[in-house]
C-alpha cells in the first residue's frame, strides 16, 4: 500500500507523528506539506464572518484569544509529550520526497500525486480538495475528522459535541473524500474516553487519533485489500459547523463542572 500525507507546516503532530505512523504499515511515498499564505488565512476569516455574521465572529475572536492566553501553554505540552511517545514507537518519519505548496488545488500538488502514485492519501488538512484531486489516488483520498459524521460535519466537531452535551458523539470519523464538505463514504468511528473537565477540544481532536492509531493502521490496510464495508448513514441529521464561540465554551465548562468528576 503506497500513502501520501497531506499536512500543514508546524504540526509536528502530523508531519513527524503520522509520516512516522504511515510508515510504520503502508510504503509512504511522499509528504505534501501546505505552507498557507496570508491572503488564504483572510479568506477563511472572510468566509467564517460570511457563515455566522459580525457579531458572532466576535465571539470567535474572543474564544481564540482565550485559547491563546489560558490553553495554548497545556496544549503545546500535551502535544511534545505526545510526539515523543509517538517518535518512540514509530521513529523518525522516513526521508521521503516532499512539496511545499499553499494550495492543496495546486497544479503541482497534482503533478506531485501523478508522481508518487499512491493508492490512498491521507489528508490532514483544513482547505478542501477539488474533484481533480481527489480522482489521482488509485484507491483514494480519506480524512480523520474530528468529529462524528454526519452530526458534526465541517470544522471541530468534537468542540461541537461537547458544548451541544452531546457526549455520545465526541469522537473522529474515518471517511472518504468526495466533492462535498465531509460528506463521503464512512469508514469507522473512533474515541476514547476523554476527560471533558480537564481535556482541552484541542486534545480531545488530537487524542482521538493517538489513542486509535492501531485501529485506523488495521482499517486502512482493510480499505486496501477492499474488505472494509461502509457505514449507513442514511437518515440521519446532517450538520455543518464553524469555529468555537467562547459563548458556547464558556456553557460546556460550566455543564462539565455540574456533572461532576
Amino acid at each position: 500500500m503506497r500513502t501520501v500525507l497531506i499536512c500543514h507546516e508546524g504540526d509536528d503532530f502530523d508531519r513527524a507523528g503520522l509520516a512516522a505512523w504511515l510508515a510504520s504499515f503502508s510504503e509512504l511515498a511522499g509528504v505534501v506539506v501546505l505552507a498557507e499564505t496570508p491572503a488564504q488565512m483572510r479568506a477563511r476569516v472572510r468566509r467564517e464572518i460570511r457563515r455566522v455574521g459580525w457579531l458572532r465572529f466576535l465571539d470567535v475572536v474572543a474564544m481564540r484569544l482565550y485559547q491563546r492566553v489560558a490553553l495554548a501553554r497545556r496544549d503545546r505540552a500535551w502535544t511534545a509529550a505526545a510526539l515523543t511517545r509517538m517518535r518512540e514507537r514509530y521513529g523518525e518519519p522516513p526521508a521521503v520526497p516532499q512539496l511545499v505548496a499553499a494550495d492543496v488545488n495546486d497544479e503541482a500538488v497534482a503533478a506531485f500525486l501523478r508522481h508518487t502514485a499512491p493508492d490512498i492519501v491521507l489528508a490532514r488538512c483544513k482547505q478542501l480538495l477539488k474533484k481533480r484531486q481527489i480522482a489521482i489516488p488509485r484507491i483514494g483520498c480519506f480524512v480523520l475528522h474530528p468529529g462524528i459524521c454526519p452530526e458534526y460535519r465541517n470544522a471541530h466537531g468534537c468542540f461541537w459535541a461537547l458544548s451541544q452535551r452531546d457526549l455520545e458523539r465526541v469522537g473522529m470519523t474515518l471517511l472518504k473524500v468526495d466533492a462535498g464538505v465531509d460528506t463521503g463514504p464512512v469508514y469507522g468511528y473512533y474515541s476514547y474516553p476523554f476527560d471533558e473537565r480537564r481535556e482541552s477540544h484541542v486534545v480531545i481532536q488530537y487524542r482521538v487519533v493517538l489513542e486509535n492509531l492501531d485501529r485506523l493502521a488495521q482499517r486502512f490496510s482493510d480499505i486496501f485489500e477492499g474488505t472494509a464495508s461502509v457505514v449507513d448513514t442514511r437518515d440521519r441529521p446532517s450538520g455543518s459547523w464553524g469555529q468555537p464561540w467562547l459563548s458556547r465554551y464558556l456553557r460546556w465548562q460550566r455543564a462539565a463542572k455540574a456533572a461532576g468528576p
